[in-house]
Order: C-alpha cells, then sequence, then structure tokens
C-alpha cells in the first residue's frame, strides 16, 4: 500500500527550502553547498530530493543553460504557517492554548523571549479583535 502524501515538507525537503527561502533562486550545487555546512550529503542525492520536490509542487525549477535553477513555489510565512496550521490540528485538536503551553514547555523561552510573546500577544490583541468584541 503506498503512503500517503504528506501535505507539508519532510524534514529533508524543509532545509532545502530554508536555503532556497535564503539565498533566493539556486541550482543543486549551490544548495548541496549549503546543505554540506551542517552534514555532507551527494549531489545526486540532494539533486533527487529537489526533483521529487518539484514534482510535489513545492519548488519550481526552469533551465538555465545545463542545469536548473530552483525556487520555492510559496513564500516561508505561508509554508510555515501550514505546517503549524497541520500540527494545531493533528497534535493538540485545534487548541492553540495547548499548543503554546507545550511550546513553552519544550523551548523554556529566555526572559526577553517571554517579554517579546508578551508583546506579540498584545499586538495581536490590539490588532486582530473581531467587530462587536469589547
Amino acid at each position: 500500500m503506498p503512503r500517503p502524501k504528506q501535505s507539508t515538507p519532510t524534514a529533508g525537503e524543509l532545509e532545502v527550502l530554508k536555503v532556497l527561502w535564503d539565498r533566493g533562486p539556486s541550482t543543486v550545487r549551490d544548495v548541496m553547498n549549503e546543505l554540506n555546512q551542517v552534514r555532507p550529503r551527494a549531489y545526486t542525492s540532494v539533486m533527487s530530493l529537489m526533483n521529487v520536490m518539484a514534482d510535489k509542487g513545492l519548488l519550481q525549477r526552469k533551465p538555465e543553460g545545463r542545469a536548473f535553477i530552483y525556487e520555492a513555489k510559496r513564500p516561508r510565512d505561508k509554508t510555515l504557517g501550514g505546517i503549524l496550521h497541520d500540527v494545531l490540528g493533528r497534535a493538540f485538536g485545534g487548541s492553540a492554548s495547548n499548543l503554546v503551553a507545550h511550546l513553552l514547555e519544550e523551548s523554556k523561552p529566555s526572559g526577553a523571549e517571554l517579554d517579546a510573546i508578551r508583546r506579540t500577544l498584545e499586538q495581536y490583541e490590539e490588532t486582530d479583535q473581531l467587530p462587536g468584541d469589547d
């Protein structure tokens, strides 16, 4: 029985996407050189992964000379939002408070990070009030 298609990028695909979001349009060799700074990977492995990602619609590619130039099809915020939405629904039953509680427990934020989180919540409350909410 084939594996169901995953709606969010795998860990390896996300590594490639991060490189492309940071660098912009790049060749397989460019991406491989960035990834190899963390741990070594073979050119053919990176090329295969990026071709699969293009087939899945995560990347777009266009020929340039003898190589292809790849870029992320969706911007970082849309992709990460989709991943978070998936985790929120599958792991936390849609409960934002449960997700945040687990996030805080796992990440152990510093005092400065907690202050930044409080400011973000305050900004959210100021800008995202529904009409009629007081």
